[in-house]
């Protein structure tokens, strides 16, 4: 099952299919895993300071910063889960933390080409990397989504009686295994859901500034402008503050 799975996500493109183009996503794109032409070793999560204890998705895909100075990675993860034992198995992995998880990009694979018949290596399309890498990319995961792949009988079960986590989206396995399943719609309105955009009423154009926040106005400002026409008593004072401190 596994197998089928990584052989239909292997044919899902670099971006996410569904995922739309906005200001909370203004990087690179690029699929981490599975990457079934290539012999060179795939990216893989992990925890900081962790050298044995690593966490490799059926499917992995990647956003990158566009700032050098502010480098991040943006994650979304497939799994496949056989079993409901597998599924809280990986769901405690991707589970809310106060630590941080970290992206790791072998060089050889930074190095590859993206595709067989091209021959821009990888490095060339993160706009973070502004030379080529002498060492491994190793980056801070700033949002994690992750698409659980379940048995109809359990998705049925699971989708009847369970929460899933903010991060967390369901679909059958059946889904997952279609060799032409990142064509099928509802698959792209599923994965469209996971973006960060999807959290915004309205999202602002790119370039536009933000506005400054309006500052409240401090007792002592309010008591001046009472001032200019007549004086306040004392209980009036009192009164502001105790509005201000409310």
């Amino acid at each position: 099952m596994d197998a089928r799975v990584k052989r239909s996500l292997s044919a899902w493109p670099q971006r996410p299919p569904g995922m739309p183009r906005s200001i909370k996503h203004p990087g690179t794109w690029l699929r981490a895993r599975p990457d079934s032409w290539t012999t060179a070793v795939q990216p893989f999560i992990k925890l900081p300071g962790s050298r044995h204890l690593r966490t490799l998705p059926d499917g992995l895909w990647l956003h990158f910063s566009p700032d050098a100075e502010d480098p991040y990675a943006d994650i979304l993860c497939v799994e496949a889960c056989s079993s409901l034992s597998n599924l809280l198995d990986k769901r405690s992995r991707f589970a809310p933390s106060t630590g941080s998880l970290q992206v790791f990009c072998p060089l050889p694979w930074l190095l590859a080409p993206m595709l067989p018949e091209t021959e821009a290596p990888r490095w060339r399309l993160i706009a973070l990397c502004k030379s080529e890498p002498t060492g491994p990319l190793v980056l801070p995961v700033r949002d994690i989504r992750v698409l659980y792949g379940l048995r109809q009988e359990h998705y049925a079960g699971f989708a009847e009686t369970q929460m899933p986590a903010p991060h967390e989206f369901f679909c059958p396995m059946e889904a997952l295994m279609r060799e032409d399943g990142h064509e099928d719609p509802r698959m792209q309105a599923l994965i469209r859901r996971t973006s960060a955009a999807e959290n915004f009423m309205v999202l602002p154009e790119p370039g536009t500034p933000a506005a400054p926040l309006p500052r409240a106005p401090s007792p002592a400002n309010t008591i001046r402008r009472q001032r200019s026409t007549e004086p306040p008593s004392m209980r009036f004072i009192d009164s502001l503050y105790r509005q201000a401190e409310g």
